[in-house]
């Protein structure tokens, strides 16, 4: 089966600690690639070790918990040095009080625009901001691609952004039958709208702790989308490959 993980912390524990394990098992189980984003500063310096690894893809940005003044030309340098093939992990989250959402704003808007001058795809967080998310998106017109990442709310919020030309990723909640907004939003959209994730070692799958989890999980996420929609999982396993290629240039 084909399979890629467009999202995956391999930095954090406790999977750093089994990495060289966790990607054996990984491409014995198929997967063609793993993007590893960066969030916050103390993790760039790993993600930008993985240049030209090849299976596991860097991306760079600073995430909205971290929220601060970003130097735009130093980002952009790291991004080119390290053959980035996405900003992120970027976005919006009304969850937490601080940082103070106008900063998370000025954190994130100039990253968006820097990932459309590089003509790069964007790893998108978002909770409870998905107007405000939309709101600047808009305005930007339909240049941005990329990745709603980790997506667990209702087909309307889901067939938006798909809209929009960006790429819904689903993970952890799709394989758990009481996440019936995530599972209906698989069902809804079109193939071509839909990716897989782990968001590994962060978010569980079904009987799985987050802890647990590993790169080829993603392959439950498959299987749980193919149920959903009455298809095999390989079916969704060489589509969702293909999305995630497609939003990242890589084919």
């Amino acid at each position: 089966m084909r399979l890629a993980d467009t999202h995956c912390h391999l930095y954090c524990e406790p999977l750093g600690s089994k990495a060289a394990d966790a990607l054996s098992r990984a491409r014995d189980a198929g997967l063609e690639f793993i993007v590893v984003p960066a969030d916050y500063r103390d993790s760039w310096p790993f993600v930008e070790s993985l240049a030209g690894d090849g299976f596991l893809l860097p991306a760079l940005g600073l995430h909205p918990w971290g929220a601060a003044p970003v130097d735009i030309h130093d980002l952009r340098a790291r991004l080119e040095g390290c053959g980035a093939v996405a900003v992120g992990e970027i976005g919006l989250d009304r969850v937490v009080e601080a940082p103070a959402f106008e900063d998370q704003l000025r954190c994130f808007e100039p990253q968006l625009d820097l990932a459309l001058e590089m003509d790069l795809p964007v790893l998108l967080h978002c909770r409870k901001a998905f107007d405000d998310l939309e709101a600047v998106i808009r305005r930007r017109g339909s240049s941005v691609r990329g990745f709603l990442h980790a997506f667990s709310k209702s087909p309307d919020i889901a067939l938006r952004f798909a809209s929009l030309g960006l790429v819904v990723a689903f993970g952890g909640a799709v394989t758990r039958p009481r996440a019936r907004k995530a599972r209906a939003s698989a069902a809804a959209l079109p193939l071509e709208s839909i990716a897989l994730e782990t968001d590994a070692p962060s978010i569980g799958m079904l009987d799985i702790r987050p802890e647990d989890v590993e790169p080829w999980h993603v392959m439950l996420a498959a299987e749980a989308i193919a149920g959903i929609r009455g298809v095999t999982a390989e079916e969704i396993g060489e589509a969702t490959t293909a999305n995630a290629r497609r939003v990242l240039r890589l084919e």
